[in-house]
């Protein structure tokens, strides 16, 4: 791109990015562009009215086309003369899988489920034949519960609307609404039965995210199914080195529950941000809004694209092409709604009150009142 354009990118790094562009944001010192790996802070700033709108840099009519709507949603945030997009995503994380031990899974033959009721049907079938159908760990240090926090919003985009999902991670939908106590019952649902779970419930707390799944490859596995993102295959290899994805392991998205809210994906991921809006700048914004703008990166691994004009053929495994094709397949993607929340909420009580109810510290109701007091502690 720069040698076609002569365009010279510089990058300039920060291990204290929040804090970093807050003050170069306060101090008047602003980048051209900025890869934020979460909303919610771009949001905030862009209530400052020094975000520009990417829909004046870029073609709206080419984002309709290279994007899942559910991509622009997010990023459409409040300035201070109304709404406007804060960014452009340019590199995502899948959330919406489930792993498993590919050989012992087909040799058991067992079958990837379409539908919630073919999982639950296939986790009954796991337990007849005196095995265990699930890896589950939220142990993770100071960030302890971060892990329930993703299922519970998985579960969410198959029990509700993409609206009320929205308006939950805003906050407009408290979590003490019948919508998000049914979420939680329904993941407590397969976490609190001892038969679904290695180790039961009371393991769930005490075993690290990392850890979880270490289980699944033992020789006869010890479980079935690990629910996590793509992110977890890089420690697949470090509890047993040389596994291959689709060989050793593989995965199926996690299925729809309720038809009528069509096949939701749950994302993270980095989006990027315009603070000045110069011909030069337009043209990286608009690079980025293409798949040639992560082309290299989705070759050598570890980046997911979120354009439709993806090519499958450049991903370098399966397992990135299969996760590819899902993204494109989904009717309606949402990005992960603790991320989208103050981090008084989604990185405080909702983490601390999804520990504190698995470990039956609380019971349902306590616990969703619980997570419901942090926004008492978000500035207006």
């Amino acid at each position: 791109f720069e040698d076609a354009t002569g365009i010279d990118i510089q990058y300039e790094g920060t291990n204290t990015f929040e804090s970093a562009i807050n003050v170069r944001v306060e101090g008047g010192n602003l980048p051209d562009l900025v890869d934020f790996p979460q909303p919610g802070l771009m949001a905030s700033i862009a209530q400052t009215g020094k975000v520009i709108d990417a829909s004046t840099m870029v073609n709206p009519e080419w984002l309709a086309e290279n994007y899942n709507q559910g991509y622009i949603d997010t990023l459409t945030v409040d300035g201070p003369d109304g709404e406007i997009l804060g960014g452009i995503f340019h590199r995502i994380n899948f959330k919406s899988a489930v792993w498993y031990p590919k050989v012992a899974f087909d040799e058991a033959g067992y079958e990837v489920p379409e539908t919630w009721d073919e999982m639950i049907a296939l986790m009954d079938t796991i337990v007849a034949d005196g095995d265990t159908p699930w890896c589950i760990g939220i142990e993770s240090g100071a960030a302890t519960g971060w892990a329930a926090t993703d299922w519970m919003e998985d579960i969410m985009l198959r029990t509700t609307s993409p609206e009320n999902y929205d308006a939950w991670s805003s906050g407009e939908l408290p979590f003490t609404d019948p919508i998000v106590k049914n979420a939680a019952t329904v993941m407590s649902d397969i976490w609190f039965n001892d038969e679904y779970v290695y180790g039961g419930r009371a393991q769930i707390i005490s075993t690290n995210f990392g850890d979880a799944p270490a289980p699944m490859f033992q020789d006869p596995p010890s479980c079935y199914m690990h629910r996590q993102g793509n992110f977890i295959t890089s420690f697949f290899e470090t509890i047993k080195p040389g596994v291959e994805g689709g060989v050793d392991y593989d995965f199926f998205y996690l299925p729809p529950l309720d038809e009528q809210y069509g096949k939701p994906v749950l994302f993270a991921g980095d989006l990027m941000t315009a603070f000045n809006d110069r011909p030069e700048v337009r043209a990286v914004l608009q690079y980025w809004t293409t798949f040639d703008g992560i082309r290299d990166w989705v070759s050598a691994g570890g980046a997911l694209s979120p354009h439709n004009d993806a090519s499958l053929e450049v991903y370098g495994n399966a397992t990135d092409r299969k996760i590819a094709q899902t993204l494109l397949d989904a009717t309606v993607v949402r990005f992960d709604a603790s991320d989208l929340m103050p981090g008084a909420v989604g990185a405080g009580t909702f983490w601390k009150g999804m520990t504190d109810y698995v470990s039956g510290a609380t019971e349902l109701d306590q616990a969703m009142e619980e997570i419901q007091a942090g926004w008492a502690n978000v500035a207006p």
